[in-house]
């Protein structure tokens, strides 16, 4: 395959998923209410973080996406810990000496309790006070060492995970609360891409992005299709290309100031959702199943690809996340290789992809899934799967 010069290769991981969950977050409390399977100390990259990238700098993965932990650095409103704040620091420094350039991401799902408690992304005020204050806070202290910033992990999709019944803290199941927060997690990560821009590194989204296939013309399908789109799709790239946020069920917001607030739009890719009779289904049918209920189909990055180029002409794109959660590495090795083949058939197609971040480095907490579902190149011994050398073998040419 051939890759444009400067491509960029990376891996991504959050804090909750590779340290555990911070003694101050919401996600604690969520695993010791018996929500969730204990994270513990996740795979040990607190500890091994050096290690780790020094593995992905052989494999010439020099690019990683990490989460500062808000929780971590703010345990209680206006106090940030210095020691979280000088590991954090050390951490970067250490990816820098390994000749990996770190990308930081500041929301990847998991909060500090008093903000949780204070009402989260929910409470309209938090956005202007303290969520500025931390994006503000990130900026100054990590800029130095940020080698590129992605500021909210899956921006669409939180909202789902915490206010649509989806079992993520704070548990709730109300379409209007949704309707406010994704309206809120829209702003605040285009609110801190114009933060982050300033320090000079490149800033790019992470959109959880689907392909949606309407497999009937019923009223109920094209109902659901219509709302999926319109919260997964619309909404955060209409705010990116227009300066107005849709999103459904509320009045469009003018934000001009937001518009062209990301250098690179980046996105996670899973999956293709099938709709029939206003029902999700597995796409394509005879897709084999991942451990977390979706179809595999490599082939369905190429229509999320394809869409970007058409809505966003001229737009960099960023591979964000692409990855598989499987105990059989040839799986993933078979899936790698075949959503390589499709991101480079597209560059050849004029589509402008700048880089591929595989999700994830080192197998890590999988949320609900505790460690039973593995996404890594690299196990929690640290040993390197075959898989590995499938994205090695691209990286270094």
């Amino acid at each position: 395959m051939r890759w444009p010069d400067g491509f960029i290769w990376g891996t991504g991981a959050s804090a909750t998923q590779c340290e555990g969950a911070a003694p101050s977050s919401d996600w604690w409390d969520w695993e010791r209410a018996g929500h969730a399977p204990p994270s513990g100390d996740g795979n040990g990259f607190a500890e091994r973080y050096a290690e780790d990238f020094r593995l992905l700098a052989s494999l010439g993965l020099r690019h990683h996406r990490l989460t500062i932990d808000w929780a971590r650095v703010e345990p209680e409103p206006g106090r940030h810990d210095q020691a979280a704040v000088g590991h954090y620091r050390d951490v970067l420094g250490a990816a820098l000496a390994a000749g990996i350039e770190p990308w930081v991401c500041l929301h990847h799902f998991t909060l500090p309790r008093w903000f949780a408690d204070a009402g989260g992304f929910l409470a309209e005020p938090n956005l202007g006070e303290f969520w500025a204050r931390h994006v503000e806070f990130i900026a100054e202290t990590f800029g130095d060492l940020a080698r590129g910033w992605q500021p909210v992990n899956e921006t669409n999709y939180y909202a789902l995970a915490a206010y649509r019944g989806r079992g993520w803290p704070p548990g709730h199941n109300d379409p209007a609360e949704a309707a406010q927060v994704s309206r809120a997690m829209q702003l605040a990560t285009a609110e801190a891409a114009v933060r982050l821009r300033q320090t000079g590194a490149p800033v790019a989204s992470i959109f959880g992005l689907s392909a949606i296939e309407a497999l009937d013309d019923s009223q109920q399908t094209g109902r659901l299709a219509g709302l999926l789109d319109g919260l997964n799709w619309r909404a955060g790239l209409d705010l990116f290309r227009d300066g107005v946020l849709r999103v459904p069920g509320l009045e469009p917001t003018e934000r001009p100031d937001l518009a062209r607030s990301f250098d690179l739009v980046g996105f996670s890719f899973y999956s293709t959702i099938g709709i029939r009779h206003g029902r999700i289904v597995r796409y394509p049918a005879d897709a084999p199943e991942s451990p977390l209920g979706y179809g595999i189909w490599a082939d369905g990055l190429g229509l999320v690809l394809d869409r970007l180029h058409q809505l966003l002409p001229g737009t960099p794109l960023l591979v964000a996340e692409y990855g598989i959660g499987t105990s059989d590495d040839s799986e993933r090795a078979r899936y790698l290789e075949r959503g390589l083949q499709v991101t480079s058939d597209a560059i050849a197609r004029g589509v402008d992809v700048r880089g591929f971040f595989h999700w994830t480095a080192v197998d890590n907490y999988e949320w609900l899934h505790g460690f039973d579902v593995q996404f890594g190149i690299i196990d929690k011994d640290r040993h390197i799967r075959p898989s590995a050398r499938v994205l090695q073998r691209e990286a270094v040419g």
